[in-house]
Formats: C-alpha cells, sequence, structure tokens
C-alpha cells in the first residue's frame, strides 16, 4: 500500500474523530465551567481564555500542543513532554493492513502559532514473511500532510477563542 494511502486512511480517520470530540467538548463546556482537555495540575489552561497564555517554564504554543493531540488521538501515546514540546506516539497498525505500522513524533519549537514551530517524523515499519518489523522509508509528503492537519486543526482553536 502506498504511502499516500495510508496517509488518507491517518487522515481520514482524524478527521472522522474530530466532529465527535468536538461534541463532546461542547456538552461538557455546557454541564461544567471548566473545559475539557489536557491539563497540567496547577497550571492554567492555555485554551481557557481568547489568548494564549503560556506557564511559567513551557516554551510551546498551547494551540499547536492541543491541535497536535487532537491530530494523533487515534494513535497511542507513548511519551508527553508539554515542557519540551515533545509528543511520541507507540506503533499504530491500521487493522485493515495489519502489514505495516507507523509512529510519530511531533516537535513544538515555538510559542508563536507559525508553520515552522511545527516538525513531525513519521517512522513506518512493514513486516518480512517471517513475521520481524523491518524498517521502511516513507514519503516525505506524509509528515508534511500531518503538519498541515495540525496547523489547521490548530488555527480552528485558535479561531474558535476569538469568536467567544
Amino acid at each position: 500500500m502506498s504511502d499516500r494511502r495510508i496517509l488518507g486512511l491517518i487522515l481520514s480517520a482524524a478527521i472522522l474523530a474530530l466532529p465527535a470530540c468536538a461534541s463532546r467538548n461542547a456538552e461538557a463546556a455546557e454541564s461544567s465551567s471548566e473545559s475539557s482537555g489536557f491539563r497540567l495540575p496547577s497550571l492554567p489552561n492555555p485554551l481557557a481564555s481568547n489568548r494564549v497564555v503560556e506557564p511559567e517554564g513551557i516554551g510551546v504554543n498551547g494551540y499547536l500542543w492541543r491541535a497536535s493531540l487532537d491530530t494523533i488521538s487515534f494513535m497511542p501515546l507513548a511519551e508527553l513532554d508539554p515542557f519540551g514540546g515533545v509528543i511520541v506516539t507507540d506503533w499504530y497498525a491500521n487493522p485493515q493492513m495489519a502489514t505495516e505500522r507507523f509512529k510519530l513524533t511531533v516537535y513544538i519549537l515555538d510559542t508563536r502559532l507559525r508553520a515552522d514551530a511545527l516538525a513531525v517524523s513519521v517512522f513506518r515499519q512493514v513486516r518480512s514473511e517471517s513475521g520481524e518489523w523491518i524498517d521502511a522509508e516513507t514519503g516525505a509528503q506524509t509528515a508534511y500532510d500531518i503538519e498541515n492537519a495540525i496547523l489547521t486543526r490548530a488555527r480552528q482553536l485558535r479561531i474558535s477563542q476569538l469568536d467567544n
């Protein structure tokens, strides 16, 4: 299966999951005064106000952080570092294509909502006939498309905060 078809499946799953997240978040917001989502204890939620307020010591953009988590939410998470701006997923295999799997590393590099503040690394493995996983090439377009999906979601989050 080509990288473009795999990326299409990954992005389709993410896009299908987004409306469900939005409606669940809207219902939760109506039923409670706190916003839902990933928050660190004793640190303010950067999406809770109309502007991004970065807690002391966190050097990443809150919209990019949340958009990254939203976009790759269908993949199991292995590591989260909100202070360093790194998200590492565990291996994910599409149930329809069990002979290959993917792993992502998302780097948020800045406090500003900019395209150059985001970098995604995509790792791919294919299963050999003996059942072992072997590293395989991934097209650069795959990482670029995931970055664009994250940036689009971050802009949506920013615009929704401005409308409030």
